[in-house]
């Protein structure tokens, strides 16, 4: 007989329980508030982070390249957005392995999860803002299953640069974008009318063409967060954000991406070998048969417990745990 894989959590300290009313918004709407889900104590360790990069990272006055394309040139110039600082920080690690983050991702996409990507955005006054995406455009998981997490380090709103969704539009495909590679979520010619479109991410929705489609929906609506609160979305969802209209203010975050761990992922943000990035993703939570990577700077992670799962119930069915006797042979 074989070792049934029945998933259970770790019990832990503090643990979030994600309500069912939670999940099935989630998966209707595409998208998750949690507020208050990090203390003060783990906003302020965040928002240091985010300081000292603002004081010694933020380059305000360099330009982009002309030639450039990317239709995100100046932020990335003027390092007001930071990619991947949890491999080389610490409190950017524990930031995106925070155990209760982690909480509402293992009910929501999990039991096994894979943290992938950190991002910290800054933000300035007059700085600021991507036009409307989806986020598996960019990151690709096969089976399809990236969720964010946006952890709101300080008052968003309107004003400063809040993010906007597109409530029901993760149920909608993803749109392959020209000029983007790195392969498509999924299969090619398996859609009758699966159309591309031109300059995601771009600000300007005549340029955008992914607001055509944003267009057939009823109005977006604005994410306002408070310290502490953070909004899970699909993948999938329509959403963008407006440069920060205020002359005071910033619009400090950080935004963090996971899959499930049992999902392949043809993906890494500093490049890998072989024909996945698997490797260097960090299992974050339950258990894969897949490759994987540990906290660098030995972040507690709640992994499966193999003991348990050993000892685990079988599967309904048969005293054997089959749904039907073996032995069966085909009638003449």
């Amino acid at each position: 007989m074989g070792t049934f894989y029945v998933p259970k959590s770790r019990a832990r300290d503090n643990r979030y329980l994600v309500s069912v009313k939670e999940y099935t918004n989630y998966h209707k709407e595409g998208y998750l508030i949690v507020r208050g889900l990090l203390s003060k104590d783990d906003i302020a360790e965040l928002f240091e982070l985010a300081e000292d990069s603002r004081l010694n990272r933020l380059k305000p006055d360099k330009t982009a390249d002309a030639d450039s394309t990317d239709p995100l040139k100046e932020e990335f110039a003027k390092a007001t957005r930071i990619h991947m600082l949890s491999r080389v920080n610490v409190a950017a690690e524990r930031g995106m392995l925070h155990p209760r983050i982690l909480d509402v991702t293992e009910a929501l996409i999990g039991p096994d999860v894979y943290a992938l990507q950190s991002m910290l955005f800054l933000n300035p006054p007059g700085k600021g803002g991507q036009g409307w995406h989806q986020d598996s455009c960019y990151i690709k998981t096969h089976p399809d299953t990236l969720i964010g997490a946006w952890i709101a380090l300080e008052e968003v709103d309107e004003e400063n640069g809040c993010l906007w969704v597109v409530p029901g539009s993760n149920h909608e495909p993803v749109y392959p974008p020209d000029g983007i590679g790195g392969g498509n979520v999924h299969a090619v010619d398996a859609f009758e009318d699966l159309n591309s479109v031109q300059n995601v991410s771009h600000i300007d929705d005549n340029v955008n063409t992914l607001s055509k489609v944003v267009a057939g929906y009823p109005p977006p609506i604005p994410v306002i967060l408070s310290p502490g609160d953070v909004l899970f979305f699909h993948s999938h969802l329509f959403h963008r954000s407006f440069p920060n209209r205020t002359s005071d203010r910033y619009r400090r975050s950080y935004v963090c991406h996971y899959c499930n761990a049992r999902s392949w992922v043809p993906w890494d943000h500093d490049g890998f070998e072989g024909n996945s990035g698997n490797y260097r993703q960090i299992l974050a939570r339950g258990s894969t048969h897949l490759p994987y990577a540990e906290p660098v700077f030995g972040t507690e992670v709640f992994l499966s417990d193999e003991e348990a799962e050993s000892n685990s119930v079988t599967m309904m069915g048969m005293d054997n745990g089959m749904m039907m006797p073996m032995g069966m042979t085909k009638d003449d």
